[in-house]
């Protein structure tokens, strides 16, 4: 299996199956001399973990980072930095029922079709248990850009199903199970969440990440444009079905004298373009959407075929997520953090010398 790998200069590789004894990535490109520690991975990947709540997946992995190499008196070396999370509560059995038949809308159908054969268990590689090494490589990053640009980057829940939620305390997120930014939606969402689990059956979201104090410059005016780079790593999280920036698909039913985001000495009047011009950052809070399906295990009785080809009713028990976007905040964050940290060290290689004439309207002067 390719494609694995993610990044040009800073790049990441992970490895590892849903029911396997171990996940883990290889960090390449970091450079020497950053100060970093295992409790600085764990404290991103405890944000992604399972059976913190009621509305998310019961299965109960302590995820415990461990680093392997590239690290020495807690500062990265230079050379690859290895790190692994071992999966100590795998139940197996719970796929046992469906270990012949595929689940529509999951990646069952494809991997059997590309592969010739599929772990069943969890859904091997497709599962989104493998973003756990993912969000643990993304927080070298995260440290990186902060101390170096002071880039922050956060995320929330801005829709679940037919709740849109309001930006009211995007920073309070993180202190409550829905990764809610309107913490008097709360109940609101709790009670959604019971009726579809009473009902044995999922729902879409959509997670909102900004990432602050991005410096202008970062990207390329061709393919390898910022805003390209974001839709394919974000596209590349399980269950991704849109990505969009700025304004994103609003900007169909936009004139150009509204879309346009005006300059003036003190700064941007607006952002509607997300933070990127021509693949490019301009040094605005870079904006970025994901919409993510429901969740294709669910207990609702539905139609599908066996291996054999053979028409076959199936339901999926087991330890599932009703709603995937309610622990994608930390995953849609990590992919924006390894975008932005493989362009800041690809702009310092070509663009380190380069001065420009025009004042950066975006900073304090």
């Amino acid at each position: 299996m390719s494609g694995n790998t993610l990044g040009t200069l800073f790049t990441v590789t992970t490895f590892g199956e849903s029911h396997g004894p171990a996940l883990g990535a290889i960090v390449d490109g970091c450079p020497p001399g950053l100060e970093i520690f295992e409790a600085d991975l764990q404290a991103d990947v405890d944000r992604r973990r399972t059976g913190t709540s009621h509305f998310t997946s019961q299965r109960r992995e302590e995820d415990r980072v461990r680093l392997l190499s590239g690290v020495f008196e807690g500062r990265t070396t230079g050379a690859a930095i290895g790190l692994v999370i071992e999966n100590t509560d795998q139940r197996s059995r719970d796929y046992d029922k469906i270990k012949d038949r595929f689940r529509p809308g999951h990646a069952d159908y494809a991997y059997q079709q590309k592969y010739g054969f599929r772990d069943y268990r969890g859904g091997g590689r497709s599962s989104a248990r493998i973003t756990v090494a993912t969000v643990a490589a993304a927080a070298i990053a995260r440290k990186y850009l902060r101390e170096q640009f002071g880039i922050a980057v956060r995320g929330w829940l801005s829709k679940m199903g037919p709740l849109d939620l309001a930006p009211v305390d995007p920073d309070g997120a993180d202190g409550n199970p829905f990764f809610s930014p309107d913490p008097a939606r709360l109940a609101e969402l709790e009670a959604y969440m019971w009726d579809l689990r009473r009902k044995g059956d999922s729902v879409g979201a959509r997670v909102t990440a900004v990432a602050r104090n991005v410096p202008p410059g970062l990207g390329e005016p061709m393919f390898d444009r910022i805003d390209a780079d974001l839709a394919h790593a974000l596209m590349g999280i399980n269950a991704a079905k849109a990505v969009e920036i700025g304004d994103g698909v609003a900007v169909a039913a936009q004139l150009g004298s509204e879309h346009r985001d005006e300059l003036t000495p003190g700064g941007f009047r607006s952002n509607h373009a997300g933070g990127t011009l021509g693949g490019i950052t301009t040094g605005q809070d870079l904006v970025v959407h994901v919409s993510l399906k429901p969740t294709s295990s669910i207990q609702v009785p539905g139609w599908t075929i066996d291996v054999a080809g053979n028409p076959v009713e199936v339901v999926t028990t087991g330890r599932h997520d009703p709603c995937v976007g309610l622990r994608a905040v930390p995953i849609v964050e990590a992919m924006v953090l390894l975008v932005l940290m493989d362009h800041a060290l690809r702009h310092r290689a070509q663009c380190a010398g380069v001065t420009s004439p025009t004042p950066d309207i975006t900073r304090p002067r």
